[in-house]
């Protein structure tokens, strides 16, 4: 399930990517399909790591691997990373969960080179906020999310720190309606017979990719998009 769209971005060989939150590695492995670029993955939960390690080494495996990529623990509040140091950063569905969003927005903008991209995704503003409506047990989870973004708060964030949106897109309309079921039947403990059902189809639609879905997400995702992603350049210095 990919969020971001790096054909929007246009990577070049011998760009260094960070992607903070990086989860078991989904960005990372799209990444790492562009020439000579160096991808660094990194998170806080090691079992997260794992599993990415082990996805990215099946990438290799399979000849899906045309670049460089690395795996790192790191807290997104204090980054082990110099000024500067990337020519993209990818937060995708991380600052809902983090109570210091602002020290984390400035530390994002601190690794990343003057006029490169930041790329960020969020839970857009209506589908969460049914979410919510929907299941008090949603919003109060452990690791559950902590604030919803409305799009001008999650620009707002980052403009204030001199970098300029150019580009937003809305993605994964077809996930929504999975997670309003799962929130009105109940998000805990074993799911009910419906939630399983939309689940499989959901994994069915990301590995076959079949042309219908394809079709159905990009009209539902102006509407019901799961997720709001904006696009940043940061200033020259």
């Amino acid at each position: 399930m990919i969020t971001i769209d790096f054909k929007r971005i246009g990577l070049s060989a011998g760009d260094r990517i960070l992607d903070i939150g990086c989860g078991s590695g989904r960005h990372v492995g799209e990444a790492i399909r562009y020439d000579d670029v160096f991808v660094v993955g990194a998170d806080l939960r090691t079992e997260d790591l794992t599993a990415g390690r082990q996805r990215l080494a099946f990438h290799e495996k399979i000849g899906a691997c045309r670049g460089r990529w690395q795996l790192a623990a790191a807290d997104l509040l204090e980054l082990p990373f110099a000024d500067a140091s990337f020519d993209l950063v990818i937060c995708s569905e991380v600052l809902e969960h983090i109570e210091m969003d602002a020290a984390a927005a400035a530390e994002l903008v601190r690794v990343l080179k003057p006029g490169k991209t930041l790329a960020v995704s969020v839970p857009r503003w209506y589908p969460e906020r049914v979410c919510w409506t929907l299941s008090k047990e949603y919003g109060s989870a452990s690791d559950g999310h902590l604030r919803i973004y409305r799009s001008e708060d999650i620009s707002r964030l980052f403009r204030n720190r001199g970098l300029t949106p150019w580009a937003s897109h809305f993605a994964h309309g077809l996930h929504t309606p999975f997670w309003w079921l799962k929130c009105l039947l109940g998000p805990d403990g074993d799911p009910p017979w419906p939630v399983r059902i939309y689940h499989r189809f959901l994994v069915w639609d990301m590995m076959k990719r079949p042309r219908i879905t394809r079709w159905l997400e990009t009209l539902a995702n102006p509407l019901i998009g799961k997720s709001l992603v904006l696009y940043l350049r940061k200033g020259q210095t």
